[in-house]
């Protein structure tokens, strides 16, 4: 009796014992558990990430810097070697960061990343030998913390997820380069520590309806240009996809479409160095955006996502040297750029063709309005040849200069210089230079706030060569380094992204001194009779332009504008530029 005791207790201990193993070697994420209904909030997250460092050496969380949220932002570092330092890590191993929860309520990467750390660390995954995974858990956690069930009016799940706005309401896919945001100073401390050589960031999309759960959206592979722009088009993208394939996954190219049926052809997503992709890729990191339907289930949507990433790390696995020796030489090469191309156009001359898998679009009379609307029908999926416009070409060419100088007053042009590692060194006295100034001609500017900015755009130039006094302590910017395109994008008006777009030098576009009409007439008088070419100028002026000839004041003004009056700031952009080989250029070798 005893015997049979002692059998049915030994039983129970190693059913215990064996439950608390499995449960141990599972770790179940809040999303599993739930069934695929809920995705983790903020702390669930944090906190399961703590759970798996403090169990496997593999994996490592590290705070780091703040949000608006008044949170900081985490990394967690997955390495088989145990070896956290990424100066260490990148000499032999190839580094993804990953990006999660940039607009919390699309939340498939957060939960997909979770699994994918403990399968990896558990070993239901083979671990990867040459490559090593970094991940943001959530980056916009004021987002995060704004939970409702509301908000993503179209999305199929998650029970409850977080606002795409942060906590004070940017969107932070809109805020790389103007940084605007604690979310986005950190984020570049993180990049620029990490320096990663493929980057993805995980997101839902919306839009039209069709068959596929994923879609990818790569940076821009002719605006990323030369061999790594090739690399990227022509080896990565078909690698993933063909992959993903194996796993039974079919996966097309984001569709850019709103309102009209994607069999009538599409373009490529331009991203601009405003967005997550387009700004790691200045640093010649190849950029990849997941995004899945927002129709699809849940559940479907986060497996997908989870493929996704397991396949890029399949493919990195093999092409790790290839990437490395590719990003090595694109930067090198980058340091010796003599032009630099801006405001990329879709080339119509040529396209791709996708065998798009859709649904047959609809028209119908709304109920709602009584107009037209459109509709996809799920019950007739069709498989057609469709153009994709995926190559581009640049409208705008800029000759590379050697160096720019940023005077010390531009504080928040230094401060974003400093948080992406820019490299310059103060002028060390007063001095005179001939630089090349840029004269502002015209710009279009928004009627409508965007990101707490009145953007600007079609920004259009003139270029001379004048004397400028230089202070003591006004900063010399070498481009010759790995930021050389960070520095075209920003500093160069004409950037879709740039400094000036964003309305950093807005303060240039106001006159500050003007005249009194009764007392400078005399002197416009004077300038006239002294001045045949002014006067025949003036003359021919009022004959072309009735408007002109008819407005006293418009008159007075235009010549008070070509007088040594008006002052010199007015629509003179404040960034020099010290061309290649002008005498100016040996200040870098001071």
């Amino acid at each position: 009796m005893k015997y049979i005791v002692f059998l049915a207790a030994l039983f129970l201990f190693i059913s215990c014992e064996s439950e608390t193993q499995d449960e141990k070697s599972s770790y179940p994420t809040h999303y599993e558990s739930s069934d695929g209904m809920e995705t983790a909030t903020y702390q669930q997250t944090i906190d399961y990430y703590i759970t798996l460092a403090r169990d496997f050496p593999e994996i490592n969380i590290h705070t780091i810097g703040k949000t608006d949220s008044g949170y900081p932002l985490h990394t967690v570092t997955f390495n088989p070697d145990g070896d956290f330092n990424y100066e260490n890590i990148r000499k032999e191993k190839s580094i993804i960061l990953i990006n999660n929860g940039i607009h919390p309520g699309e939340s498939d990467g957060i939960d997909a990343t979770m699994m994918l750390y403990r399968d990896l660390a558990t070993k239901k995954l083979a671990m990867p030998k040459n490559t090593v995974l970094v991940t943001i858990p959530i980056y916009n956690i004021g987002g995060s913390l704004n939970r409702n069930s509301t908000t993503r009016a179209n999305q199929n799940g998650p029970l409850e997820y977080g606002f795409r706005g942060n906590a004070r309401n940017y969107d932070l896919n809109r805020d790389f380069i103007k940084m605007d945001t604690q979310n986005a100073q950190t984020f570049a401390q993180i990049f620029h520590m990490v320096k990663p050589d493929v980057f993805i960031d995980n997101h839902v999309s919306n839009g039209a309806d069709y068959q596929y759960t994923l879609t990818h959206l790569f940076t821009q592979h002719n605006k990323l240009g030369g061999e790594m722009g090739e690399y990227l088009h022509d080896t990565l993208m078909p690698s993933l996809e063909n992959s993903l394939a194996e796993k039974e996954w079919d996966i097309t190219p984001y569709v850019n479409v709103f309102n009209t049926p994607p069999e009538m052809g599409f373009s490529q997503f331009m991203d601009h160095p405003r967005y997550s992709t387009g700004y790691t890729t200045l640093w010649s990191t190849l950029g990849l955006m997941v995004e899945t339907h927002m129709l699809k289930p849940y559940k479907q949507r986060v497996e997908g996502t989870y493929d996704l990433m397991q396949s890029l790390i399949e493919v990195v696995e093999v092409e790790h040297k290839n990437i490395k020796v590719l990003r090595k030489k694109t930067l090198e090469n980058n340091l010796d750029l003599s032009e630099y191309y801006f405001n990329w156009q879709v080339d119509t001359t040529q396209s791709s063709i996708l065998k798009f898998k859709g649904y047959e679009a609809e028209q119908f009379t709304s109920e709602v309005t009584g107009l037209p609307r459109l509709k996809y029908n799920r019950d007739k999926p069709f498989t057609k040849e469709t153009v994709y416009q995926d190559y581009f070409y640049p409208l705008d060419t800029v000759e590379v200069p050697d160096a720019y100088i940023v005077k010390r007053s531009w504080k928040k042009v230094i401060e974003r210089l400093d948080a992406n590692k820019i490299q310059y060194s103060p002028i060390k006295k007063d001095t005179a230079l001939s630089v090349e100034a840029y004269k502002i001609r015209n710009y279009d500017t928004r009627n409508a706030p965007y990101e707490g900015h009145y953007l600007h755009s079609n920004t259009q130039v003139d270029k001379g060569i004048k004397k400028v006094h230089f202070r003591e302590g006004d900063l010399l910017v070498p481009t010759r380094q790995p930021g050389i395109r960070y520095l075209m994008e920003t500093l160069e008006p004409q950037g879709a992204d740039s400094f000036f777009n964003w309305n950093f030098f807005d303060t240039v576009l106001q006159r500050k001194e003007g005249f009194s009409p009764y007392v400078f007439e005399d002197v416009a008088l004077e300038m006239l009779q002294k001045d045949s070419l002014l006067l025949r100028e003036f003359e021919a002026k009022k004959e072309a332009e009735l408007n002109f000839a008819n407005n006293w004041y418009a008159q007075l003004n235009w010549i008070f504008e070509r007088s040594e009056h008006f002052e010199e700031a007015y629509l003179t952009y404040p960034i020099f530029r010290i061309a290649k080989n002008i005498d100016a250029s040996g200040l870098l070798s001071n």
